[in-house]
């Protein structure tokens, strides 16, 4: 009996750590500095006077490139419009690059860059009386945007695992088999009558 009590409690805590676990994920997902899933990249930068905002779609070395830059005033975040800016490269000194203002704060940057290999900005900003000039770091040629990953399927529940069912079918078995054990056990065995019993019982018994 001792037995059959540790092997049903065995199989219920095995349900249960079945069940405990059932979808969990221990797996480290990657790491990236631009969101899986997103559809350009982008590079900041301010100081005192201006905020400026890099962003561009994966880029080739050697095939055109075209960039968009984000100005804005860093007091007010007031977008800045008609400024004169110029851009170079610290890495390739000989690279040109045509800046054109599309609507107020927004600056289309085209030109193109001979390699695969991480480039800067040296944008050099002059807007009325306010000149600065800001350093746009960690451009990143040939790199490709990373990929969303599919959803994991989830645990749908506790019946999700075969060995879970296994355990607790095992155990409604086992609790059916104690269960009857048990109720044996309690069932009182009929006491055996003496000759001097059984003689009163009939003397007790009227005849027909």
């Amino acid at each position: 009996m001792k037995q059959l009590l540790i092997l049903l409690l065995g199989l219920l805590v095995l349900s249960g750590t079945a069940y405990a676990h059932g979808g969990e994920d221990h797996g480290d997902g990657p790491k990236a500095g631009t969101a899986a899933g997103a559809t350009s990249f982008s590079v900041a930068t301010l100081s005192e006077q201006f905020e400026a905002l890099l962003r561009y779609e994966p880029l080739e070395g050697g095939k055109p490139a075209d960039l968009r830059l984000f100005l804005s005033d860093y007091a007010t975040n007031a977008p800045i419009k008609g400024a004169k800016l110029t851009l170079t490269n610290p890495e390739d000194a000989n690279l040109k690059w045509a800046v054109k203002e599309q609507e107020p704060g927004v600056y289309l940057v085209e030109g193109q860059f001979p390699a695969n290999k991480a480039y800067s900005f040296a944008l050099n900003i002059v807007a009325g009386e306010k000149a600065d000039l800001l350093l746009l770091e960690g451009i990143k040629v040939g790199e490709k945007l990373p990929v969303a990953a599919a959803p994991h399927a989830e645990a749908t529940g506790l019946f999700s695992s075969w060995k879970t069912i296994l355990a607790l079918t095992g155990a409604f078995v086992l609790g059916i088999v104690l269960t009857a054990l048990l109720m044996r056990r309690r069932r009182p065995e009929p006491v055996p009558q003496t000759s001097e019993q059984a003689l009163t019982a009939s003397r007790r018994t009227p005849f027909p």
